[in-house]
């Protein structure tokens, strides 16, 4: 993959034109935090961080940060990194996971994070579509040892901590030398049109997807999650979010970047913990998905517990709010919840409390962009287009209470996918993403968006996207299974949990720890492992013989 000038020229010159794109580079947004204010406190890591990875947590300044980042940036170097590579990381939500990405953009190298439940069958399936040239990971995390996981990659390892296996190459934090650093950088400017991250999408089929992007158009995609919750210099952000994909990333780091204050980091989450931080830390904005935000609501003696004064907004998204959990935040505890829908490909709509004062009304809808005389405070609502097609007949859909598919162009969209060449094209013949979810549109003057259902069947546990596609044909090889279908079934913690659908091959018992063993065997990873089996003699089927899984989940989610 060519990693350089991702977008086409005529895009480039029309968004820079417009104002959309400003020709930074993310690499200049951490030069100047640095710069304005080199002694303030910039990052702080997990506070579990010792049962996590075996070492004290730590709090740095922005010049003790760009120290690190300097140091990370020569090992890189020395080892053969430069710009155009490609390095995957596997790192828990750490200080070196922050470096990690800023020591990539200092030398222009691409960075592609990998969740950490992600094991051999994951690592091996990715590395084959990006050309992974080396990996950065740790030594071991909790029972895992992820140094000696990844060699499985067949590509140089590098790796933090002790008693590293045969093969893998420290990085000890040796300073290095700012000059050479500085001088590689200086003889290999970054274009902004330069792809610098590979984050991966599940989506529907059985091969996750690499999704590329440029310092373009994640500088665009942060402006929406500065502006819905009016981030400055002085807030405190707890990210919860692993920092793998647009949740992580979008929400919480690169508006950091942009805007400075605190970031503090949280892995694995862990709410005992999460609550302490909001305290400790005086955190006045964090993310988290909607089941955790009831939870709290319904069990009252958890926030009775803990001082969460400090907290100004919530952002939360990936599932539909319920209209009673943004009202009772915000008429209990006086905060507003932010309502977001994104993707690693590039949705961006954002419902905040200073568009949308109305707790029931933020729940449901989204922004339409674009409707005549109707703002939104966020900067880049004038550059967003988005329309609703009918995905049988592919007309627009311009009535309200009509379902279709959204579909939405911009500057914050990214250029297409890894080895796109191979795959249908995610836009369509007017240059508008074809996101697979359907909405419909709503408001008193047609100026919202509403969520109706996911056209792709992901079941999203734990904010983690997992494709049934892949896990149907992993357990259609079980000599037992003659049918498989995966669903996701709702669960107060997690969102959803993984339910498999299975009819057995004539006189087979199958059980659950059956397929599990089965899939474990092939070195998945654990998140994605079927936590309920439903035995049935027949899948329901449409007249074409296609699954109904809306069926099953109607079904199935009654008695979760």
């Amino acid at each position: 993959m060519n990693h350089r000038g991702l977008h086409p020229p005529e895009r480039v010159e029309e968004y820079t034109a417009r104002g959309w794109w400003t020709g930074e580079t993310l690499d200049e947004l951490f030069r100047a935090r640095v710069a304005a204010a080199p002694d303030r406190l910039a990052v702080v890591d997990p506070a579990n961080r010792r049962d996590l990875v075996g070492t004290d947590p730590r709090r740095l300044t922005w010049r003790e940060l760009d120290d690190e980042v300097v140091a990370l940036a020569g090992t890189l170097l020395r080892h053969g990194l430069g710009q155009g590579d490609v390095l995957a990381v596997q790192l828990p939500n750490t200080i070196e996971l922050v470096c990690a990405y800023l020591a990539c953009w200092r030398l222009g190298v691409v960075i592609s994070p990998l969740p950490v439940q992600y094991r051999e069958h994951e690592v091996k399936a990715l590395g084959a579509v990006a050309g992974f040239t080396a990996f950065l990971t740790l030594a071991r995390m909790g029972e895992r040892e992820l140094a000696a996981e990844a060699l499985a990659a067949g590509v140089p390892v590098l790796s933090y901590g002790t008693d590293l296996p045969a093969g893998a190459v420290p990085v000890d934090g040796t300073p290095a030398d700012r000059e050479t650093v500085e001088a590689y950088a200086a003889a290999h400017p970054a274009d902004p049109n330069d792809c610098v991250t590979i984050c991966w999408t599940s989506g529907t089929e059985s091969t996750p997807k690499g999704v590329p992007r440029t310092h373009h158009d994640w500088i665009a995609m942060s402006w929406n999650t500065i502006d819905a919750p009016g981030l400055t210099g002085d807030d405190v952000l707890l990210n919860p979010f692993p920092m793998v994909n647009m949740a992580g990333i979008n929400g919480m780091f690169l508006p950091w970047l942009r805007v400075g204050g605190v970031l503090v980091q949280h892995h694995p989450f862990d709410l005992p913990t999460f609550l302490r931080q909001i305290a400790a830390e005086r955190a006045t904005y964090t993310v988290a998905p909607p089941p955790l935000l009831n939870l709290l609501l319904a069990r009252k003696e958890l926030l009775a517990a803990a001082d969460i004064s400090s907290l100004r907004l919530i952002g939360s998204g990936s599932a539909p709010l319920a209209p009673a959990m943004v009202r009772g935040w915000q008429e209990t505890h006086g905060i507003g919840v932010i309502n977001f829908f994104g993707s690693n490909e590039g949705i961006g709509l954002l419902t905040a409390p200073r568009d949308v004062p109305d707790p029931e009304q933020r729940a449901r809808y989204f922004p339409r962009y674009g409707v005549p005389g109707i703002t939104w405070s966020s900067r880049t609502a004038e550059s967003i287009q988005v329309k609703l097609v009918d995905t049988v007949t592919g007309a627009e859909i311009t009535e309200p209470g009509v379902p279709g598919e959204l579909r939405i162009k911009g500057p914050m969209v990214f250029p297409g996918y890894v080895g796109g060449e191979r795959l249908a094209s995610p836009f369509d013949e007017d240059g508008f993403l074809k996101t697979g979810d359907v909405f419909m549109i709503a408001g008193d003057r047609d100026q919202f968006l509403e969520y109706v259902d996911r056209a792709k069947d992901l079941v999203i546990r734990g904010g983690m996207n997992i494709a049934p596609a892949e896990l149907e044909g992993l357990l259609a090889a079980h000599p037992d299974v003659a049918e498989v279908s995966v669903i996701g079934v709702p669960d107060e913690t997690f969102g959803e949990r993984v339910c498999a659908v299975v009819v057995p091959v004539e006189g087979a018992t199958v059980t659950l720890d059956s397929l599990v063993a089965h899939l474990r065997e092939r070195k998945i990873a654990s998140f994605k492992l079927p936590e309920r089996l439903e035995v049935r003699t027949v899948l329901p089927r449409s007249p074409l013989g296609k699954v109904l899984k809306r069926e099953l989940r109607a079904e199935l989610g009654k008695g979760a």
